[in-house]
């Protein structure tokens, strides 16, 4: 069990209060992840500028991103709060199941995009040539690629934050994935 406490508005800096207001007045409630981070003066606020800057990426290509690479990091947290972003970026549950795999068969381009963030992820930044020449093939492009590497650094902070920290999940709990075997 994590020591790990999710902090209040009242236990945070001045500076963390007014996100805290921000993010209730977006979202409705401040997700536990994003409050623990409050513990730090700065890394709130610096994440969510990191977060939120420009991608070429839809909202759609970055759940892609986020699910496969929450998946390999075994991350229930952000898996949690992905499937529930992905569901309102019109994702089914079974395309959310998918993505968590890796693979999306209902699309070519997000298939690629999922293989993409998924061999990065499991090979610590050093994606298959086969996977890259198939990002490529459905018109991604360089830029396409170092996008991608961010919006995979980005989730990869928040997967290791939670894993480390272990605070509630404060979204509908993902399913697990069960994969099968022949």
């Amino acid at each position: 069990m994590s020591t790990f406490n999710v902090p209040t508005k009242n236990e945070v800096s001045e500076n963390n209060q007014a996100i805290f207001n921000q993010l209730e007045k977006g979202l409705g409630f401040v997700p536990n992840l994003y409050a623990s981070f409050a513990h730090s003066k700065t890394a709130l606020g610096n994440f969510l500028a990191f977060g939120n800057s420009k991608t070429s990426f839809s909202a759609k290509e970055k759940e892609v991103i986020n699910l496969a690479v929450s998946q390999v990091n075994e991350c229930i947290y952000c898996l949690s709060a992905h499937t529930a972003i992905g569901k309102m970026n019109g994702f089914s549950e079974d395309q959310i199941l998918e993505l968590r795999t890796g693979n999306a068969p209902f699309n070519e381009k997000l298939d690629a995009l999922a293989k993409f963030a998924r061999s990065v992820a499991i090979n610590r930044g050093a994606a298959t040539e086969e996977v890259i020449e198939d990002f490529y093939s459905v018109g991604y492009t360089k830029g396409s690629l170092a996008d991608a590497i961010l919006l995979i650094g980005e989730i990869t902070i928040t997967n290791y934050f939670h894993r480390t920290t272990e605070v509630p999940v404060d979204f509908p709990v993902a399913q697990p994935l069960v994969l099968t075997t022949i």
